[in-house]
């Protein structure tokens, strides 16, 4: 089998974790590979969806950033080019902020961005196998248009999303039954809309009609929220639209909607000031294994069933969208939730609760534990659902990104280790956990030791995260 290539850090994936991971270890000094099964690099961010709706809670509700880094060097490189919002934070939302950008000036950026720091590429190839030697994995075997390859590292980062470079490498994973899993979909985005006329709507009927999405820790009535709602100005200070239940009803009580989604969408910034409405919860399909090449297939259908449904939906019955028409629906599938692994340590639901802050921090999330995606029109569960104590936020550890029983393998993303209430597969957060892992391999394979050998001393882990912009400390 031919050799591609030997690197120092090889990356598995080239979503929203993998772009951050190899741009964190080419700047730590590796010579870096990266390697994605399509064309383009993003993955949730401008490939599945939600395009546009990103950078939530890089605040948590006490108004302090806890999120910066690569992620936040992205948003102010397109901010400061016109293809981004500002960051959101008004009064009834903070905790819930936005950083909305452009996605395919976003997908345009991070290739550019992997010019600017010598980052190799190697696209339309698919990681179909990890190349061990005992309990250590020595690379990649790829298949591509030249064939079959073999691609060797001395540390390698699963960032496939749903884990299956460490599956095939032989790492412990978890995963609930099909019938528990979070349902996946197909997002769309529409122009075309009346701004006006929306946001007319949205405060004429905002005490029945919409979830404001208000941080419990602010302590806002019901009352408050909706007289807050009727003095926006400006529909950007909402930033996604959750609710018209009335509406909803109606349409399946008539057979014109599907009942397994809500109505939800939030703003996508375009060229010149223009507004689209990006929909992520008008298709969702449930019970389905995205480990199982069946369920994806089946899945993939029936979602663009449900868009073409939701697209008469949102024509005849939304105020504002009369005249709206389709630009976009993703390539394909948005997989909410799959394997994780079993790491060195696991994230839980009380870690979350208590804000809890740990030594080997690599990041920082605001994110609920116990909300889950279900595919009914009430879109979300809110069961057994804690937030983080004070309105703070809660530490990631380096040893989630870490496997059991492999050896120089880091996972970064949707599957990291955490217990099923506390999985997050939002995109900051795989963009922390990419650039933590990115900056871990590189100081791994210059120090010849394994990954796991860094848990003893995360310092100049923490101190080369910090050199690229990261929070790690000083916050609730």
């Amino acid at each position: 089998m031919e050799i591609y290539g030997e690197y120092d850090v090889v990356i598995a994936g080239g979503g929203t974790s993998g772009v951050a991971a190899a741009i964190a270890s080419a700047r730590a000094g590796a010579r870096t590979l990266l390697i994605e099964r399509l064309g383009a690099l993003g993955g949730q961010m401008n490939v599945s969806g939600p395009p546009g709706f990103a950078y939530a809670y890089m605040f948590n509700p006490r108004r302090e950033q806890i999120i910066a880094g690569i992620m936040e060097e992205t948003h102010r490189r397109l901010l400061e080019a016109g293809h981004a919002l500002p960051h959101t934070t008004p009064d009834f939302r903070v905790g819930y902020s936005f950083a909305l950008v452009d996605p395919d000036y976003w997908g345009l950026l991070v290739f550019q961005m992997m010019a600017e720091n010598n980052v190799e590429l190697l696209l339309h190839s698919l990681v179909v196998d990890a190349v061990m030697e005992g309990d250590a994995i020595r690379g990649v075997i790829v298949e591509n248009p030249s064939g079959r390859q073999t691609v060797l590292g001395k540390v390698v980062i699963d960032c496939t999303g749903e884990g299956e470079l460490a599956a095939r490498a032989g790492a412990p994973c978890d995963q609930v039954p099909k019938e528990e899993l979070e349902p996946h979909t197909v997002s769309f985005t529409v122009d075309g809309v009346d701004w006006d006329k929306v946001l007319g709507y949205v405060k004429e009927n905002a005490a029945y009609e919409f979830n404001a999405m208000t941080h419990p820790y602010l302590g806002w009535t019901e009352e408050e929220i909706v007289e807050r709602i009727r003095r926006v100005e400006d529909v950007r200070e909402i930033t996604n639209f959750m609710g018209y239940y009335t509406l909803r009803d109606r349409a399946v009580a008539a057979g014109e909607y599907h009942p397994y989604s809500g109505v939800g969408f939030f703003i996508m910034p375009r060229d010149n000031g223009v507004l689209q409405a990006h929909f992520q919860h008008s298709s969702q399909v449930g019970n389905a294994d995205p480990t199982d090449v069946r369920d994806l297939t089946r899945c993939e259908i029936e979602c663009r069933a449900q868009i073409r449904m939701a697209l008469g939906f949102i024509k005849r019955y939304m105020p504002g969208f009369e005249n709206s028409y389709l630009t976009r629906v993703c390539p394909e599938l948005r997989i909410r939730e799959s394997r994780r692994i079993v790491g060195d340590y696991v994230l839980c639901k009380r870690d979350v609760a208590e804000a809890r802050k740990f030594p080997d921090v690599i990041g920082k999330s605001s994110f609920a534990s116990g909300a889950k995606h279900v595919a009914t029109a009430d879109t979300i569960s809110y069961e057994g659902i804690v937030y983080p104590k004070d309105g703070g936020s809660y530490d990631i550890p380096y040893r989630c990104l870490v496997p059991r029983k492999v050896e120089n393998l880091l996972v970064a993303g949707k599957a990291i280790s955490t217990d099923r209430a506390s999985y997050a597969r939002f995109l900051q957060l795989t963009m922390v956990t990419g650039q933590a892992a990115g900056v871990a391999a590189a100081l791994a394979a210059r120090q010849g030791i394994t990954p796991r050998r860094l848990e003893a001393d995360v310092t100049e882990l923490q101190r080369v995260l910090q050199q690229q912009g990261a929070i790690l400390f000083g916050t609730h």
